[in-house]
């Protein structure tokens, strides 16, 4: 046996290789501290210094020789040792996280029979016996500590060591990535020396700054009284909060202000705000940047929406992984997708930021648009981060669901940040509605009334629908366009100059699906909604005399004759219960008919049993079922790289990603400009037909026309489509 072991092979350039002693402690090391977030420091270091005793096999060590001459794989299986020493040491499921640490978490199933499997396999014996020379502490001399917490928790919460698993699995998988890259990369990425704790005198300065250079409203008092209600409730214990403010109220930064003074209160690391689109995000994080973040110093907001799956594919699959988003930064804003695919993912590079929610602020805004069939496990999640892994929550709408109603919540205490909602929303109804349902109009008809307005939004249900209504519109008079199908880039140049043209009251009419509807801040005198579920209908409305400055805005809603049947399964049992409860005789803004509304909507989804095969999954330790079971699009989106903007920057990324160099985490942030969507099946179909091409993990990029307007022009092959 040679005098030392390694862990991986000499970087680029060199022939120094990583001392596998030194990466166990690295690595170690690392999850501790993660660990230490959720009481579970001993823990997650003890995973952490065993993950890779399998590379410790003479037969390991030579393949990683012979490996380091071709550029190639190992090729020898090397997660059986510490995979078997931690269930020979007591630890159960947990031993899930060393052999799941590269391909994935296994099911219950499968681990047992691995480990019977490694019960005979004289590699893990080897492994182990040369490892536990050179890492003695491989074998404790006492017990490790588990969380205090977790006795409890087991009698209190069947989902809590789910959880755990999930959470030591992200600080391992996260720490050994770091370690990793540290080798290759040849220096340590540093931790960030700025908390979210530190961040509250920062923000209320820069709101005080931004209002002064926004035009007066006359809803001014009332945004700045629900932005005072919510630092007051920041103040309270760490738990489940809840901030029903109707569209208009200031709601982004009253939900920021609370996130960041309730870490101040409390010395939490970190905030996560998660919204429904990527239009918002990219809208939120220019905001909180611009109150946040001081020339010349560290960044502090990361925005993290990119969807790009780093656990897909084989090309350069190391620094794909390297490569994937941790959420090291004091104040992030991504998706609810992004945040909670990777919850209930079972993979490395989608779970390695999971236990960056432990200890942290959670903003959920416009929880309205969560899937009804997705909620039973959301909400039992966001119970036992709060009750157990030192989160708060902070649950933000316009349209608030009451999850009190379902069951991992009932007994739960909720706190309501407004202490009477009634009053604010009556005093900030702005809308008047009008319903052509019966008969139903044509898309054109609709396109020729809404091009007759000055200042119209004209909001449909996809994709598809937008692209045929802007050709319409523009059948009239020029028009803008809004969806995925643009770069996020163009999305943002695109809405500047709507803005401006609203600000300078110049005629302007804008095409979009219903991402403009949560969070982005648009103020039209006139909208066209298509028909949707009653919380959409209100949140599209919200983009209508927004800020009060007339008497009342005017908001139609329609429904299609000819439009795409795909809003039908979109909204499903949401949309009859909307056709049931609300028209001339009742506006969506109605309080008490909205949480009637939920609740019938509720019981038509069967939300209890929707939801239910997922937690039995959760319950039996089948981490690959509950990931497939969780989809939160039915039909999944793919990231396109466009050629927007400056093509020339957007060749030197993708060649960076395709040759697989160190670095490509700062690489995959810089491409976000470039990236619009489509669904996985046109995508498909976009390959086959060369109009697209590989990039890296599901990552392509579009080869075929980009309409100026509209950007990718193509007619998704699944007729269910979605927005998102």
């Amino acid at each position: 046996m040679a005098e030392r072991l390694w862990a991986h092979s000499a970087r680029d350039g060199d022939r120094l290789r990583h001392d596998l002693a030194d990466h166990l402690r690295g690595t170690a090391w690392r999850a501790g501290a993660f660990g230490e977030a959720f009481n579970a420091g001993s823990l997650a270091t003890h995973c952490g210094l065993l993950h890779d005793v399998g590379k410790g096999s003479c037969e390991w060590q030579r393949g990683l020789i012979v490996a380091e001459g071709h550029g190639g794989r190992v090729g020898v299986p090397h997660k059986h040792a510490g995979t078997w020493l931690l269930d020979k040491q007591g630890f159960g499921i947990m031993s899930a996280v060393v052999f799941g640490h590269h391909g994935g978490l296994p099911d219950s199933v499968r681990l047992k029979q691995e480990l019977r499997f490694a019960d005979d396999d004289p590699l893990v014996a080897e492994a182990v016996q040369q490892v536990g020379q050179i890492v003695p502490e491989i074998h404790p001399p006492t017990q490790i500590a588990l969380p205090p917490w977790l006795p409890e928790a087991s009698n209190d919460d069947p989902y809590a060591l789910d959880l755990l698993v999930r959470m030591v699995y992200s600080a391992v998988v996260d720490a050994d990535f770091l370690d990793t890259e540290e080798h290759f990369a040849g220096a340590a990425r540093p931790f960030h020396p700025v908390s979210a704790a530190d961040l509250a005198e920062r923000f209320d300065q820069g709101r005080q700054e931004l209002l002064k250079n926004r035009p007066k409203s006359p809803i001014d008092g009332l945004r700045q009284d629900v932005y005072r209600q919510c630092l007051e409730a920041a103040q309270g214990p760490r738990g489940i909060y809840r901030i029903p403010a109707p569209t208009g109220s200031g709601k982004t930064l009253a939900a920021g202000g609370f996130a960041v003074c309730h870490a101040q209160r409390h010395r939490m690391k970190r905030v996560i705000v998660a919204v429904p689109f990527m239009s918002i995000t990219e809208q939120n994080a220019s905001v909180y940047r611009d109150l946040l973040e001081v020339e010349g110093g560290h960044p502090v907001v990361l925005e993290h929406h990119s969807g790009i799956d780093l656990d897909d594919g084989t090309a350069n699959r190391r620094w794909q992984r390297l490569a994937a988003e941790n959420w090291d930064a004091p104040f992030v804003v991504t998706t609810t997708i992004r945040l909670f695919e990777s919850l209930f993912s079972h993979k490395p590079a989608a779970m390695r930021r999971v236990h960056r929610l432990a200890g942290s602020v959670i903003v959920l805004d416009e929880v309205q648009a969560l899937p009804d069939r997705l909620l039973i496990p959301i909400v039992s999640a966001l119970r036992s981060l709060t009750q157990w892994f030192g989160a708060t929550v902070v649950l933000a709408s316009a349209t608030q669901p009451p999850f009190e109603l379902l069951s991992p919540l009932r007994g739960t205490p909720i706190r309501d940040v407004i202490a009477e909602p009634k009053p604010l929303y009556k005093a900030l109804n702005r809308v008047r509605y009008r319903w052509l349902l019966d008969p139903k109009p044509t898309m054109a008809q609709i396109a020729e009334q809404a091009a007759a307005e000055p200042q119209v939004l004209l909001v449909v249900n996809t994709t598809r629908d937008a692209a045929r209504m802007h050709e319409l519109v523009e059948g009239h008079r020029p028009a803008l366009h809004l969806s995925t199908r643009m770069a996020a880039a163009h999305r943002r140049d695109t809405l500047d100059e709507i803005r401006r043209c609203l600000a300078e009251e110049e005629p302007i009419a804008v095409v979009s699906t219903q991402l403009v509807e949560a969070g982005v801040d648009l103020d039209f005198p006139a909208g066209f909604r298509a028909i949707a579920s009653a919380d959409s209908l209100q949140q599209a409305a919200g983009r209508v005399n927004r800020s009060g400055r007339l008497p009342y805005g005017l908001v139609t809603i329609f429904d299609p004759e000819d439009g795409n049947k795909a809003a039908d399964m979109l909204y499903g049992a949401a949309l009859e219960a909307t056709r049931a409860r609300f028209g001339a005789h009742c506006p969506p803004d109605d309080l008490d008919a909205l949480q009637a509304y939920y609740k019938a909507r509720f019981d038509f989804h069967n939300v209890e049993a929707a939801g239910w095969e997922i937690q039995q999954g959760r319950q039996a330790h089948d981490f690959p079922r509950v990931a497939e079971l969780f989809r939160m699009i039915d039909e999944w989106t793919v990231p396109v790289a466009v050629r927007y903007g400056d093509t020339e920057k957007l060749d030197r990324i993708l060649t960076h990603l395709r040759a697989g160099h160190p670095g490509a985490g700062a690489q995959l942030r810089a491409l976000r400009p470039y990236l619009a969507t489509l669904p996985r099946g046109a995508a498909r179909k976009a390959l086959e037909e060369g109009l697209a091409t590989a990039v890296v993990g599901d990552l392509i990029e579009w080869l075929g026309d980009y309409h100026p307007h509209r950007g990718i022009d193509m007619t998704s092959p699944d007729p269910q489509e979605l927005v998102f």
